[in-house]
């Protein structure tokens, strides 16, 4: 590999991760409003919740048009519209004095920028410019940008918060979302086009049609349930057993912290060890760390404990996912078919946080939602063993 494409591809890299560290991090921050702006606005949290769980939604479905739009335009341009409707989310989230207010511009408008600034967009840029024995390994390191970005920005959320109270945070935050529009310049590019290549609609026919596609679909679901709910639940999960707003920040950064290696093992495994067992294995230890939560007595050592556990295979499914993507299905049309897949991951964190939220109103506890996710993460190890890795024929061009 020549020393000046190394370093394009070095760049593509970096570029992507930080993107995703601003995104993902400024997005682990919004459990930490719910009781403030609560307070001020005379809201519950099962506002909070739905105004997240459509957010959540809207960032799944709109995750198939961002990856249409990266596929057919180009990644930077999807990235600036993203940022830009991020950004202006934030800013509106500020100025929100009821309730439907909170859900579009929380919701609606937050969810379609998170659409253009995360995984589906950036993973597949990063897999066609990085050569195919790193691609996974590189991958790893692209989705640890998600996760150090939650272990530097929600502290950081904390402190603006308590220094600037929430209006001042949001302002500052929808600063920081912002910085991913100039950098997409390193982004740029669309997939090559060959002759006598498939169509979207071929590619997209072929993977629905394959059971294996289902299986990532649905055991992607869960992953969206555990960490929606974690995300914005814990935090005020940790203060109604008597902790602070700190312990729930530090826990939710801790998260983060740990993720950065899971992240990258993820992907380094990957590279070696079959995707789909790697996957069941996140899945299926992700329920012990909810039944060491649930089974002592809580404290800050035992809530850092759980975060650190939950982090390390936190995001470690998403290069497993995005790799088995363009694995079977090849990286053509990988923006367009991880938007899909992704959508099924944003059902889950639909249903996560706003089960949290509407579980939490009728019976003053959280002790349900966190057995459903005991559950869901045996049941989400199961999906993910029948799923065949070997890369299927290219359909015949109509």
């Amino acid at each position: 590999m020549s020393s000046s494409s190394s370093t394009s591809y070095l760049r593509t890299l970096y570029a992507g991760a930080f993107i995703v560290l601003l995104a993902m991090g400024v997005r682990a921050t919004f459990g930490l409003f719910m009781q403030p702006m609560g307070a001020d606005q005379g809201w519950g949290r099962d506002v909070f919740s739905m105004a997240f769980a459509i957010q959540n939604l809207v960032w799944g479905v709109g995750s198939i048009f961002a990856g249409m739009l990266a596929d057919r335009y180009g990644s930077a341009r999807t990235i600036v519209l993203g940022a830009a409707l991020y950004a202006l989310g934030m800013i509106g989230m500020r100025f929100s004095h009821d309730e439907m207010s909170l859900y579009l511009s929380a919701g609606v408008l937050v969810g379609l920028g998170q659409a253009g600034t995360t995984f589906p967009v950036i993973l597949p840029v990063v897999a066609r410019v990085v050569p195919a024995a790193y691609r996974s390994t590189a991958m790893g390191i692209a989705s640890a940008g998600g996760s150090l970005g939650q272990f530097a920005v929600v502290p950081t959320g904390q402190l603006l918060i308590s220094q600037m109270d929430w209006t001042g945070a949001l302002w500052m935050l929808s600063l920081f979302v912002a910085i991913g529009a100039p950098l997409s310049v390193f982004l740029r590019g669309r997939p090559d086009v060959k002759a006598g290549e498939h169509s979207l609609k071929s590619a997209v026919r072929q993977a629905v049609a394959d059971r294996s596609f289902h299986f990532l679909f649905w055991s992607y679901a869960v992953c969206g349930f555990h960490t929606a709910f974690i995300t914005l639940h814990l935090p005020a999960y940790l203060i109604d057993g008597g902790l602070t707003a700190t312990h729930g920040a530090t826990a939710i950064a801790f998260i983060g912290l740990f993720n950065v290696l899971g992240c990258f093992y993820a992907g380094k495994l990957g590279e070696r060890l079959s995707k789909k067992t790697l996957l069941a294995g996140v899945y299926f230890l992700r329920a012990f760390g909810i039944l060491f939560l649930l089974a002592v007595p809580l404290t800050p050592t035992v809530a850092y404990i759980f975060a650190a556990w939950m982090g390390i295979f936190w995001l470690g499914t998403v290069p497993l996912t995005q790799g088995l993507i363009g694995q079977i299905y090849g990286l053509r049309y990988a923006a367009t078919l991880s938007g899909i897949v992704f959508l099924g991951h944003q059902i889950g964190s639909f249903i996560g946080v706003w089960m949290g939220g509407y579980v939490y109103q009728t019976t003053g506890s959280y002790t349900i939602v966190w057995w459903a996710g005991i559950v869901l993460a045996v049941v989400a190890a199961v999906l993910c063993l029948p799923i065949k890795e070997q890369a299927r024929a290219v359909p015949v061009p109509a």
